[in-house]
C-alpha cells in the first residue's frame, strides 16, 4: 500500500472510530455540545468549512482514480494481453485489480463516512439544543402551572371571603328590612290611631258646632221671648 492510500485507510479507521464514539448511548448530546463549545473548536471553526471541502475534493479525486484503475485492470483485453505475453502476468494483473478495488472501497467509504460524520455532528448539536430548549420549556411550564395553581387558590380564597362577606351583608340587610317593616307597621298603627283621633276630634268639633248652633238658636229664642215678655 502506497503512502497516500495508507493515509486514506488511516483516515477511514479514524472516521469509523469517531462514528462509533458518537453513537455510544451513555454519552448524552449535552455532553457533546459542551465539548463542541470549547474555545479550541471556536478557533478551528473558521477553517473547518474549507478543510471539509478540501478533504471531500481529495477523496473524490482518489475515488475517481480508483475507479479508473479498476476499469483499467478489469477489462478483458488487458487480461488477455497480459496472459499471452507472460505466464505470470495474469496473477500480476489480478493483484493490481485487487489493489485498485481495495483503494476504491477505501476512498468510497472514506468519502461516505466523512459526509456521515459531518451530518452526525450537526444532528447531535441540534438534538442537544432541542433537549436544552425542552428543559427550559419544561421549567417554564412548571412555573406557569405553579403560578396558575397559586392564582386559582387565591381566587378560591377570595371567593370564600366574598361569599362570607356576602352572607354577613345579607344578614344585615335582612335585619334592616325586618326593622324597617316593623317601623312601617308602627307608623301605620300610629297613623291609624292619629287618623282615628283626628276623625274623633272632627266629630267632636261637629257636635260642639251643632251644640253651639243649637244653643245660639235657643239663646235667640230666649231673647225673643224675653223681649215679648217685656
Amino acid at each position: 500500500m502506497t503512502l497516500q492510500w495508507a493515509a486514506v485507510a488511516t483516515f477511514l479507521y479514524a472516521e469509523i472510530g469517531l462514528i462509533l464514539i458518537f453513537c455510544l448511548p451513555f454519552i448524552p448530546p449535552q455532553r457533546w455540545q459542551k465539548i463542541f463549545s470549547f474555545n479550541v473548536w471556536g478557533k478551528i471553526a473558521t477553517f473547518w468549512n474549507k478543510a471539509f471541502l478540501t478533504i471531500i475534493i481529495l477523496l473524490i479525486v482518489l475515488f475517481l482514480d480508483a475507479v479508473r484503475e479498476v476499469r483499467k485492470y478489469s477489462s478483458v483485453h488487458t487480461i488477455e494481453r497480459s496472459s499471452t505475453s507472460r505466464p505470470d502476468a495474469y496473477e500480476h494483473t489480478q493483484m493490481k485489480l485487487f489493489r485498485s478495488q481495495r483503494n476504491l472501497y477505501i476512498s468510497g467509504f472514506s468519502l461516505f463516512f466523512w459526509l456521515v460524520l459531518r451530518r452526525l455532528v450537526t444532528l447531535i448539536t441540534q438534538l442537544a439544543k432541542e433537549l436544552s430548549n425542552k428543559s427550559v420549556l419544561k421549567t417554564q411550564a412548571e412555573n406557569t402551572n405553579k403560578a396558575a395553581k397559586k392564582f386559582m387558590e387565591e381566587n378560591e380564597k377570595l371567593k370564600r371571603i366574598l361569599k362570607s362577606h356576602g352572607k354577613d351583608e345579607e344578614c344585615v340587610l335582612e335585619a334592616e328590612n325586618k326593622k324597617l317593616v316593623q317601623d312601617q307597621e308602627k307608623l301605620k298603627t300610629e297613623l291609624r290611631k292619629t287618623s282615628d283621633a283626628l276623625s274623633k276630634a272632627q266629630n267632636d268639633v261637629m257636635e260642639m258646632k251643632m251644640q253651639s248652633e243649637r244653643l245660639s238658636k235657643e239663646y235667640d229664642q230666649l231673647l225673643k221671648e224675653h223681649s215679648e215678655l217685656q
